[in-house]
């Protein structure tokens, strides 16, 4: 018997959040950096990014992977820094599940460090929605020029696994289709028995988003995004999930510990685990 002292093994599952960076982003889509105390340019919004890590024993698994190289001063270096934190690297992640298909939730599938594309993580397994990603695949252009070519790239070389509307390809692992902010957005649900996470791209990006009623107009179906948040925070404070709030600055993960009719749901924030 060999023990194995990476930190890894240092907790038996635990979420971590993997964060970026928090940016201004404008009409343009642009993400330009600014310091996470800062507002946004005007006109524009402020976006943090937080793929989650989520280590047990026998996976690591990615909540989204970031942008990538598609903001301003970013790119692999970030993630595989936070990544070593924890005793891992690029290679140790075993899948990755896609909320949806915008590029600051997958840019960081793929690099092209050496001037022509590949892999950032090479073993893992690519979870998407089937329709969702036939829908980005039916496409003549995504974005740009350059984000086709990566978008194509990941088509023909990721280990791409297809997910029903809803579908639970682990014992602990589920999705479901949720649609609003973009058409076949779906909730990430994990549930081991004892630690329970649950991350909805960007219905639920925010902490702030919980107790907010709001349509918002660059989402596919606003009213949508409004029902499905409601349901969610239910389901949520209902069932004892960790919220994984993708775009959060500060405290992206937390739970909801009561709920008042006039004040809303009470917030409690969860520590991302940290290695001693």
């Amino acid at each position: 018997y060999k023990k194995d002292n990476s930190l890894s093994q240092t907790k038996t599952t635990y979420a971590a959040t993997l964060y970026e960076g928090t940016f201004s982003v404008g009409l343009d889509k642009k993400f330009i950096r600014i310091d996470r105390d800062d507002p946004p340019n005007k006109g524009a919004l402020k976006l943090s990014l937080n793929p989650v890590l989520i280590h047990t024993t026998d996976k690591n698994i990615l909540f989204d992977c970031g942008i990538g190289e598609f903001g301003e001063d970013t790119g692999p270096d970030t993630i595989r820094e936070n990544l070593e934190d924890h005793g891992l690297t690029e290679f140790d992640i075993t899948d990755i599940f896609l909320s949806h298909l915008h590029y600051d939730h997958i840019g960081g599938l793929a690099h092209r460090e050496n001037g022509y594309w590949e892999l950032t993580f090479p073993e893992a397994k690519l979870w998407v929605s089937q329709k969702g990603w036939e829908k980005v695949m039916g496409k003549d252009e995504w974005y740009d020029e350059e984000k086709t070519a990566f978008i194509s790239f990941i088509d023909a070389k990721a280990d791409l696994h297809f997910l029903e509307e809803e579908d639970q390809p682990y014992p602990e692992m589920s999705v479901k289709k949720i649609g609003g902010h973009t058409e076949f957005h779906q909730v990430l649900l994990f549930d081991d028995g004892d630690k329970k996470y649950m991350q909805a791209g960007d219905v639920i990006g925010t902490k702030g988003a919980i107790n907010r009623t709001y349509a918002a107009k660059y989402d596919f179906e606003p009213k949508v995004s409004q029902q499905k948040r409601e349901e969610l925070s239910k389901l949520a404070f209902d069932e004892g999930y960790t919220i994984l709030a993708y775009h959060e600055d500060r405290h992206p993960l937390f739970k909801l510990t009561d709920y008042n009719e006039k004040t809303g749901y009470s917030t409690e924030n969860i520590d991302s685990y940290v290695p001693a």
